[in-house]
């Protein structure tokens, strides 16, 4: 069973707060596949992690990039693999069809979007009630998290 870290952003939106927690992933050795709701949204994130600070690096690719067993950070539209990771992030309101083979999953949600808290909830609930360790992190004034349930 993995652990589904629920993510409620409320200060700062996906923008800033995805590449964060992928720095933390990356940090601990771990990969990553981040699954997105369109290949046209896997795009903007792509352009995204290449621009979100200048300081920093994180590696990355899509289909369009290839070569996925070598990025870290994989991202896609569909429910594929391919770079082997334990960590899957989703965005944009995907659900995941099969947690197999990750330990963890971390939904990020629009917490200033009540469809979004909605969906999140019932992904909540389902990812409780098929045995999942299910975690709730709410963005404090800073950006940061904090666990609450």
């Amino acid at each position: 069973m993995a652990e589904v870290g629920f993510y409620h952003l409320t200060r700062s939106g996906l923008e800033r707060a995805l590449p964060a927690l992928l720095e933390k992933v990356v940090a601990s050795g771990m990969r990553a596949v981040v699954r997105a709701a369109s290949e046209e949204r896997v795009e903007a994130l792509n352009a995204l992690l290449w621009t979100y600070d200048q300081d920093s690096f994180l590696p990355h690719g899509s289909a369009r990039d290839g070569d996925a067993a070598e990025q870290p950070i994989w991202l896609t539209a569909g429910d594929d693999n391919p770079n082997g990771a334990t960590v899957l992030v989703l965005t944009d309101g995907v659900a995941a069809g099969d947690l197999a083979g990750f330990a963890r999953c971390l939904d990020l949600f629009d917490g200033r979007d009540e469809v979004a808290v909605a969906a999140a909830r019932d992904r909540w609930r389902a990812c409780r009630d098929a045995g999942h360790g299910v975690l709730y992190w709410l963005q404090n004034d800073r950006g940061g998290w904090e666990k609450r349930a």
